[in-house]
C-alpha cells in the first residue's frame, strides 16, 4: 500500500480523486490515523453534488459519522491506478532487492528512473513528477479509477 506519506504529497500537488468503488482511503480527522476504508456500494458511497462530493457511510450505525466530505479524506491509490496515471509514459517497473523497487517512465524523450521502498511509492514518485511538468499543475484520473 502507498505510504501515508506519498499519498499526502500527492494530494498536496493537485491529484484529483474521484470515488470509485474498491478505492481505499484515510479519514484525515483526529481519531482516525490508523483506519484504512474502502469505497463500497454496500457500506460507503461516494454522492455527487453541486456543492462536492460526500461520502456516505450506509449501515454504520455504530459509528456516529454517516458522511464525509471528499476534503476530509486522503485517497490512497491502488498500484494499477497509479500505473494508469502514468498513461504512455509508463516504460518499466523493476524489483531491485528487498524493499526497493524502481519505476521508469519516458518523458521529454529520456527515461527516468524512481525508486522507492515500495512499487506503489515508485509510481507515486513518478507521479509526482508529471504533476509537476503538467501546465494545470493537476492530473485528473481520465476515468474514475
Amino acid at each position: 500500500m502507498i505510504t501515508i506519506d506519498c499519498a499526502r504529497a500527492l494530494q498536496q500537488a493537485g491529484l484529483r480523486w474521484r470515488p470509485a468503488s474498491g478505492d481505499s482511503f484515510r479519514i484525515e480527522r483526529p481519531g482516525f490515523d490508523s483506519e484504512v476504508f474502502t469505497v463500497s456500494e454496500m457500506t460507503i458511497e461516494a454522492h455527487e453534488f453541486d456543492t462536492g462530493t460526500i461520502l456516505g457511510f450506509n449501515g454504520t450505525t455504530e459509528w456516529a459519522l454517516d458522511s464525509l466530505a471528499l476534503e476530509d479524506a486522503l485517497w490512497l491509490p491502488r498500484e494499477d491506478q497509479l500505473r494508469a496515471l502514468l498513461r504512455g509514459t509508463f516504460r518499466s517497473l523493476h524489483r531491485q532487492g528487498e524493499g526497493s523497487y524502481r519505476v521508469t517512465v519516458h518523458v521529454r524523450g529520456l527515461d527516468e528512473a524512481f525508486e522507492a521502498e515500495t512499487a506503489e511509492d515508485a509510481y507515486g514518485v513518478a507521479v509526482l513528477m508529471l504533476i509537476g511538468l503538467s501546465g494545470e499543475g493537476h492530473i485528473t484520473p481520465a476515468s474514475s479509477l
